[in-house]
């Protein structure tokens, strides 16, 4: 019973439009071998050559032509950075094999430049290796490289360094931000210039920006700046677009770059809406293709708010609809993937809206990669205007249960600061940001002391709405609660001269849509004690990832714990997986909330008590099979329930209700061994 498909998964050579004209090795650019002079005449007559290959927009006819053949894609959108590397080619084989003749996604910036002119491309950022899967998975790609990608992650995948310059203008023609998205260009579109369909590989068309109409700065000369870029370093050939709602048209589209529209199945709710947006491209878009780049197959989840869903009928029949008319399309999301460790982005509507760890999206394949009645009713209508692949799609993963387990009380969050920070406190008479700090995800406490003893309840607060995201608040170790941004403001507290107060600072992911503003995090304004205003502030930005990866196994520390432990608190356990292992979801009853870790990689945010989301998927290559040990660690933020325990379930609770698995399978297949997990992608 394999979690994977083979990697070379045999091609359905009775695809037409919807298949290569080119075998797979030609879609990835290889050093020809050194082979004898006399054969080199008669291998170029028998290679394919890059020059007779092309994608371009046919204008007089309102299609596309790929290699001068009538063309049009149906495409599904897939995050390689929200999947774990050795779960790429199961994911793409899968939608090869639900009819997709190409793969749509996202270049987040800031997975790949972590630090200014550092550059990390390998693990599960191996950009390359995705391409090189999707080749074999034989779908054409559609890409989309920013530099701003929202994609609902953290800063619409805009680094965060770049805000150590307070006043910068984001996605604007500032000369600072231009400055760092040359530098980050110049290193990454070289790297996919030989992926270039023209070039022998299988990018067809790159995508400038994203959604630029609904960020209303409506900078031209910033987007005539990237086109430009884009054409020096990639060239005329490649086919650029943009993509923007019905409403961002006017400023998202540019002259020279082919525009496309998104909507989803709830603007297709009266019969002519699709007509209506289809005319309104049209006014920018006169002649060519219609093309809808964005599709919605279902939609992302907030923190405290229903888990979404979209209706099969209203999907399948909004394709269908579209497909009619000729269009090519990109379904978001085809496969949603899971937001890991800090990854998530934040949403403005009102107030702060953080996106949960779960980007399952009600995708046609699931979160764990599992077919969905949506993706049968999607491949039944794809098969109804192109040929689909021969065979069955390949059966859910098996999935596991296991527990309940017990976790152990490690110590306080603050018991561990020496190393959690060993490098000690920055200092300043006001506090500073995280991007001050340099502390880009995650944690910083902030500490001071204080200056007079407050013997009643008095108000501590942070003016103008201050507390970006979350803050624990401490007074000489005892939690007193939290301030959370837009919804709670204040707290009442106690305290003798020369107490330690802690503010504990956790930023719930960047604004990634639709916001002119930086979104700074951590204390934006100093808190006020009373009619205090508190200064004199010690910073420990905290590597807690580092400390559960590498110096909890060391069991460093040997400490008396507190009876009722509250506030920021390590628990973990170690368990053993005896029988079968496969994939699984981590259920935290009674949790509050906080950051879990299992074998050192960081699965990500709960948030039992506010939900939409109870479980959290875990990929059965991050355990250790076999009876060897495997360790999970939780940092629970705020209470912990009386009987610290987790278990795992056989299937994600994403709305407070189970969600169960669709299974479709006709044939077993042999298990293979499993594939130690990349964590250093996350």
């Amino acid at each position: 019973m394999p979690e994977f498909p083979p990697r070379n998964p045999p091609r359905d050579r009775r695809t037409a439009v919807s298949d290569y004209r080119t075998p797979v090795s030609a879609m990835a650019p290889k050093k020809p071998p050194c082979l004898p002079s006399l054969l080199l005449p008669l291998l170029t007559l028998l290679l394919p050559q890059a020059d007779t290959r092309s994608f371009v927009v046919d204008r007089d006819n309102d299609r596309f032509l790929l290699d001068g053949v009538p063309f049009r894609y149906v495409s599904g959108s897939l995050h390689y950075f929200r999947v774990p590397r050795v779960l790429w080619a199961d994911r793409l084989f899968k939608m090869r094999m639900s009819g997709l003749n190409a793969v749509q996604f996202y270049v987040p910036w800031n997975y790949h430049e972590p630090e200014p002119g550092v550059y990390n491309f390998h693990g599960s950022r191996d950009l390359i290796a995705f391409l090189n899967e999707a080749a074999i998975a034989n779908l054409l790609v559609i890409l989309r490289p920013g530099p701003y990608i929202c994609a609902e992650w953290d800063m619409g995948g805009l680094p965060a360094w770049l805000l150590r310059k307070p006043k910068i203008h984001l996605r604007t023609s500032d000369p600072d931000f231009l400055a760092a998205v040359d530098s980050w260009f110049k290193v990454l579109l070289p790297k996919i210039h030989p992926w270039l369909y023209h070039n022998g590989g299988n990018i067809i068309s790159i995508q400038v920006e994203n959604e630029y109409g609904s960020y209303r700065a409506c900078d031209f000369n910033y987007m005539r700046h990237l086109a430009g870029l884009f054409r020096a370093i990639l060239g005329d050939e490649i086919l650029l677009f943009t993509t923007d709602g019905p409403e961002g048209l006017k400023c998202g589209s540019l002259e020279g770059l082919y525009t496309t529209v998104d909507f989803g199945p709830g603007l297709l709710s009266k019969a002519d809406n699709m007509t209506k947006i289809f005319t309104l491209l049209r006014n920018y878009e006169p002649h060519g293709p219609l093309v809808n780049s964005e599709y919605y197959t279902g939609w992302l989840d907030y923190w405290g708010q229903n888990h979404s869903t979209r209706s099969v009928h209203s999907v399948t029949n909004g394709l269908e609809n579209m497909l009619k008319l000729g269009a090519s399309v990109n379904m978001y999301m085809f496969h949603g993937g899971t937001n890991f460790g800090y990854w998530n982005g934040a949403d403005e509507k009102g107030r702060f809206l953080p996106i949960t760890t779960s980007y399952d999206y009600d995708a046609p394949i699931s979160e764990a990669g599992d077919p969905t009645p949506k993706l049968f009713a999607l491949r039944d209508v794809i098969s109804k205007f192109q040929e689909i692949p021969l065979g069955p799609l390949p059966p859910p993963s098996p999935k596991m249960m296991l527990g309940p387990l017990t976790l152990h009380l490690d110590g306080d969050l603050l018991a561990f600061l020496n190393y959690l920070c060993p490098q000690g406190p920055i200092y300043s008479i006001l506090p500073m940001t995280f991007e001050a700090v340099k502390q880009d995800h995650g944690f910083v406490l902030y500490r001071t002391y204080l200056s007079n003893t407050v013997s009643e309840p008095t108000r501590f607060w942070v003016p103008n709405n201050g507390v970006h995201d979350r803050a624990y608040v401490m007074v000489d170790g005892v939690f007193h609660g939290v301030l959370e941004r837009n919804m709670k403001h204040k707290l009442f507290l106690t305290g003798q001269v020369g107490a330690k107060l802690d503010v504990l600072l956790e930023s719930m992911g960047r604004l990634s849509f639709g916001s002119n503003t930086s979104d700074f995090k951590g204390l934006i304004e100093p808190p006020v004690l009373g009619q205090t205003i508190l200064t004199r502030w010690l910073m420990f930005p905290l590597k807690v990832d580092k400390l559960v990866k590498w110096w909890f196994p060391l069991q460093l520390l040997k400490r008396s714990h507190p009876q009722t432990p509250s506030g920021p608190t390590f628990y973990s356990t170690m368990f053993a997986i005896l029988g079968s292992s496969g994939d699984t979801f981590l259920y935290l009853p009674g949790w509050t909330k906080g950051q879990v870790w299992i074998n050192g990689f960081n699965l990500g945010r709960y948030w039992t008590k506010r939900g939409p989301q109870q479980t959290l998927y875990v990929p059965r290559p991050l355990l250790y099979p076999r009876g060897a040990l495997n360790k999970i660690t939780l940092l629970e933020l705020e209470n912990a329930p009386p009987q610290p325990q987790v278990q795992f379930l056989d299937r994600p609770i994403l709305n407070s209700t189970l969600h169960r698995t669709y299974v479709y399978s006709l044939s077993a297949e042999v298990q293979s061994d499993p594939e130690p997990m990349q964590l250093s992608g996350h």
